[in-house]
Formats: C-alpha cells, sequence, structure tokens
C-alpha cells in the first residue's frame, strides 16, 4: 500500500484527498467560529457577560489562527482551501449564544480529535501535531463555554455521539 493511500479510519480507506476534503470542513467550522464570536463579543449584554465577552474576542483571534493553520495544510496536501463559512446560529438571548458556540466547539474537538488520528494513519505526523495545539485551545474554549454557562464540560469520548 502506497504512503497516499495507507491507513483505515472506521474501516474506510482514508488518502490525502479525503483528509483534504474534511480538514475543509473543520475550516468551514473555525470560519463559523470566527464569525459567530466576533458578533456575539459585541452582542453580549449584561454585567454577568461582560468577562466572558472579552473571553469570546480572544477566542475569535485564535480560531482566525486555526484557519491559517487548517489551510496551510489543505494547501500542504494540494488542495484549494474553502472560502465558505458554515452557518452561524444567533439569537438575541445570551445564555442562547453561548450554548451555540458550546455545541460548536464540542463538534470541532469531536473532529479535530479523530483528524489527529487520520493524520497519523497516514504518517502526516507533524500535521497530527498542528492539530493537536489546535485541540488545546479548543478544548480551552469549551472549558469557558461552560463555565460561563454554569454546566459541566461536556464528555467527548470514542463512541460518545452527545449533541
Amino acid at each position: 500500500m502506497s504512503p497516499r493511500t495507507a491507513g483505515k479510519t472506521n474501516g474506510n480507506t482514508i488518502t490525502r484527498k479525503h483528509l483534504a476534503a474534511l480538514l475543509n470542513e473543520d475550516l468551514s467550522r473555525e470560519y463559523q467560529a470566527i464569525i459567530g464570536y466576533v458578533v456575539y463579543s459585541q452582542v453580549l449584554k449584561g454585567a454577568e457577560y461582560m468577562s466572558i465577552a472579552a473571553q469570546l474576542e480572544e477566542h475569535a483571534k485564535q480560531e482566525l489562527n486555526h484557519a491559517l493553520i487548517i489551510s496551510r495544510q489543505i494547501d500542504y496536501l494540494g488542495e484549494m482551501p474553502t472560502v465558505t463559512a458554515k452557518p452561524v446560529k444567533s439569537s438575541a438571548k445570551a445564555r442562547e449564544m453561548l450554548r451555540f458556540d458550546l455545541e460548536n466547539e464540542t463538534e470541532t474537538i469531536r473532529n479535530y480529535r479523530e483528524r489527529v488520528r487520520q493524520c497519523e494513519e497516514l504518517g502526516e505526523f507533524a500535521m497530527a501535531e498542528q492539530i493537536r495545539e489546535i485541540l488545546v485551545n479548543e478544548q480551552d474554549h469549551q472549558i469557558d463555554l461552560a463555565t460561563a454557562l454554569g454546566e459541566e464540560v461536556p464528555a467527548i469520548g470514542r463512541g460518545s455521539k452527545r449533541k
């Protein structure tokens, strides 16, 4: 088996092209997060949300950095990075906005954990390390959001499909 087609994920052969397509989905999610954090950080109202609003501004900057890293990896794999964001949910209610962000971060973490495994299966260890670094930020975002909502951080384990 050649290095371009080596590796299996959930019984399916992963290729560099397939990995690039999955990373493009992740990139769309990063764009979604940037937009969401920019908007939510500016429209959250109430004294209880001022601290999290400042954190969301910082999250937006980190998500932009993630988008740059993921774009570079897609290009490295020989594909064109997407220019389309996933839809951004909005609400006039602060708790709903934070809930949308928490759900998106949880999904992002689940996907990046899978991406690390896929990169390693293809022998793309440096790429896996880059995604691990992104995961550290994403998990911090998840903790910040859960804390702001007064909730436990959602569990994400293998086979966990909690939404």
